[in-house]
């Protein structure tokens, strides 16, 4: 892992965005975003600032198993941040809320995901606060991000994202992240069950693997980071990442970057799609719910997921064709 800069904003939004594109391992970036108004954005702020409006929480237990603990696996609520922040407080005035079934000392809770365009819609001027146009992304704000906020234990089981690359702002508390190459995929135990558009999971609960059922992971390397507030990891292409919060409270903030090899992911990510929706719904339609992550509304039909397969595969040649005239003139 590499830390770069250590000086005051030690890289123009030119160089940080060459960096981006160009590092083929994570680095944690310091020192570029003292003066966004995002790091304000602690879970007491948001509280205040989002006055009443409820988010959905995912909850989870506090006992390591051996194997994740997928989001299917998990309960939801949905909550204030005022009553979020007075379960992981402990107050009493929980024994009635929407926490109360959920002891603090036997779970945890995860707000991920939250797309900042959609928690803020009817308050724009807070997307300003994040300035992504530092890494060389000009016109990139909250609009373009997405919102965590969990507590202690909270956790996203090992995934790899296959569009884009990742930049995450650590904003409150610390978050440990265990980072593997794209070449050890083989050695984490690939699946799409539970299915993601997006997202391949492990089957190995990194934080504490079973050996004896998944003896190749021993075969990995980790690049182990702990983010502190203030500073930006970078998570590159195809880069598999396991995140735990290690803090009562933290608050993080990312975009994923588009990349020109999200073509051609789109369009195995649709016939990923194709295929299991199929076979899924063929083995029982009524059994949605277990192999869809929460993040998927529903199963679609086989018909959308051809019209959407048609149009990954149109893009795709669209960028193909684009790309190659651009040669053509850059060589002319």
């Amino acid at each position: 892992l590499f830390y770069v800069g250590e000086d005051v904003k030690p890289f123009t939004p030119e160089k940080a965005k060459e960096l981006v594109m160009a590092l083929q391992q994570p680095a944690v970036f310091c020192n570029m975003v003292g003066d966004w108004p995002a790091l304000r954005w602690n879970a007491e702020h948001l509280s205040a600032v989002l006055d009443g409006k409820t988010i959905q929480f995912r909850l989870g237990l506090k006992t390591v198993d051996l194997v994740p603990q997928f989001e299917t696996r998990c309960s939801y609520v949905k909550a204030t941040l005022k009553e979020f922040l007075a379960w992981s407080c402990g107050e009493p005035s929980c024994l009635s809320g929407p926490f109360s079934c959920y002891e603090y000392s036997k779970y945890w809770a995860y707000a991920d995901y939250k797309y900042i365009a959609r928690i803020f819609e009817d308050r724009p001027e807070f997307f300003q606060d994040i300035r992504w146009a530092d890494f060389g992304f000009p016109g990139r704000s909250g609009k373009e991000s997405t919102l965590w906020i969990g507590t202690e234990g909270a956790n996203t089981p090992c995934h790899l994202d296959s569009y884009g690359c990742n930049l995450v702002l650590q904003v409150q508390g610390r978050k440990r992240w265990h980072l593997f190459p794209p070449g050890d995929t083989s050695f984490l135990y690939p699946t799409r069950i539970p299915y993601e558009e997006s997202s391949v999971f492990s089957k190995v609960n990194v934080a504490n693997p079973d050996l004896k059922c998944f003896p190749e992971f021993r075969n990995t390397t980790a690049h182990v980071a702990t983010l502190s507030p203030g500073q930006v990891l970078l998570v590159p292409r195809h880069w598999w990442h396991y995140v735990e919060s290690i803090d009562p409270i933290t608050v993080s903030i990312n975009s994923w970057i588009e990349l020109d090899a999200d073509h051609e992911a789109r369009v195995e990510e649709a016939i990923t799609r194709t295929l299991v929706c199929a076979m899924k719904s063929a083995e029982d339609p009524s059994d949605g719910d277990v192999w869809l992550n929460p993040t998927e509304v529903e199963a679609t039909s086989h018909e959308i997921n051809l019209q959407y397969l048609n149009k990954a595969v149109s893009a795709y040649f669209k960028s193909q064709k684009a790309s190659m005239s651009a040669q053509a003139c850059s060589s002319s």
